[in-house]
């Protein structure tokens, strides 16, 4: 069985920066995209960044020139790194795996629980 677990988050003031980490667990032998969304109070979930196994990265216009997503293969990891954080970047944010090869069998989707990032103004 395969888990994500995020972390990182937590409460910073407008203008500060943090970094959020997701780990993928389990007998893994790729997983082809990861990313990160995020759901703000009474909205819907919206994709913030993804990035492909050969790296390929795509930003939600509300994040660009501010977050970076990055991942390690080796590790299974992918972190995003949310610099000049807006009190608008408030949310839940969610790390999901697409296309995760294991022996016997491919899990098309993950998600993780969610890691809270609150932004003061």
């Amino acid at each position: 069985q395969v888990q994500l677990v995020e972390s990182g988050g937590g409460l910073v003031q407008a203008g500060e920066a943090l970094r959020l980490s997701c780990a993928a667990s389990g007998n893994i032998l790729g997983i082809h995209a990861m990313g990160w969304y995020r759901q703000a109070p009474g909205k819907q979930r919206e994709l913030v960044a993804t990035i492909t196994h050969e790296s390929s990265t795509n930003y939600a216009d509300s994040v660009k020139g501010r977050f970076a997503i990055s991942r390690d293969n080796a590790k299974n990891t992918v972190y995003l790194q949310m610099n000049s954080l807006k009190p608008e970047d408030t949310g839940v944010y969610y790390c999901n795996a697409d296309s995760i090869a294991t022996p016997g069998i491919t899990y098309v989707e993950v998600w993780g629980q969610g890691t809270l990032v609150t932004v003061s103004s």
